[in-house]
């Protein structure tokens, strides 16, 4: 059974293209799903039925998971049984009738156009870290790209004279993003100012360094970020994905199209992106409530 689980992530990884953050979330859910048959006696996956992945869930939801982590490992599984289908080892996929647990839709926590200009002030430009640190925020707000595109960023990735980034995302796919002149402006100094003084090896092509001169890592930018949050005395848990958040956020309040948001973001499906036109219908209904005399 585990040869069967190690086929379908190569299948995933080779002719899907994920990236390896979704490898390793099918991997972890799929081999919960494998521990709980062994632990109920089922060694051959063509002896499962809706019962037994109904049951799984429930346990996964008894165990106080998340109804998106549910909603996940119910996507796992049923992917994985329509890739046993594909390679005639089962004839029909018993999770393909099973109801997709509904969940309520958490809002993203953003921030205000002041808090971000708070943030971003934060890194002293006078030091060397300092000029990378602000470049590499006003990259993530200017384009809204995640945090594992940015330190996949190398410098062929970004054209200054353009004014445009080349970002590949999810599943290999390529998108260009528009750069802000302030992003652009902070860029350069990191690229004029900086970079050479943190490279070790003059063949290193990525963008952004650390201290031994090799690429950045997420987890590096994690507590880059932590530590300016901290410093700025902004209430709430920022990390990368919330400055993500509130660049479309900030785009939309301020005239952009859902679909040119779609676009930048990476967004396959555009009801990902609706979301976003909640926050902006909250903040109407707020001014609203606030300034109307009958409100």
């Amino acid at each position: 059974m585990e040869k069967f689980l190690q086929d379908f992530v190569y299948y995933l990884s080779v002719e899907k293209g994920l990236a390896a953050n979704t490898l390793d979330s099918y991997g972890r859910d799929l081999n919960k799903y494998l521990h709980y048959l062994k632990q109920n006696g089922i060694t051959d996956f063509a002896e499962t039925g809706r019962e037994e992945i109904s049951r799984f869930l429930g346990v996964q939801r008894d165990m106080g998971l998340a109804p998106a982590s549910v909603t996940r490992s119910l996507a796992a599984v049923r992917s994985f049984y329509q890739f046993l289908m594909k390679e005639q080892i089962i004839e029909v996929n018993p999770a393909r009738e099973l109801e997709t647990p509904r969940s309520e839709k958490q809002l993203p926590h953003v921030l205000s156009c002041d808090d971000v200009e708070l943030l971003l002030e934060q890194p002293e430009c006078g030091k060397v870290g300092g000029q990378r640190d602000r470049a590499m925020m006003e990259m993530l707000y200017a384009t809204g790209i995640r945090v594992s595109e940015l330190v996949s960023l190398d410098i062929n990735n970004v054209n200054i004279k353009m004014g445009f980034l080349r970002c590949i995302g999810k599943g290999s796919k390529e998108r260009m993003i528009p750069l802000g002149s302030v992003a652009i402006k902070s860029l350069q100094d990191y690229l004029k100012n900086s970079r050479g003084k943190i490279i070790k090896n003059k063949e290193e092509k990525a963008l952004f360094l650390n201290q031994q001169g090799k690429r950045l890592t997420r987890q590096g930018f994690w507590k880059i970020l932590k530590k300016y949050s901290l410093k700025a005395g902004i209430n709430g848990d920022i990390t990368p994905h919330t400055l993500r958040h509130s660049f479309a956020t900030h785009l939309l309040e301020n005239g952009a199209d859902l679909r040119s948001v779609q676009e930048m973001l990476g967004h396959a499906d555009i009801s990902t992106t609706q979301i976003y036109t909640h926050l902006t219908r909250q903040k109407i209904k707020d001014i609203y409530n606030q300034t109307h005399p009958r409100a």
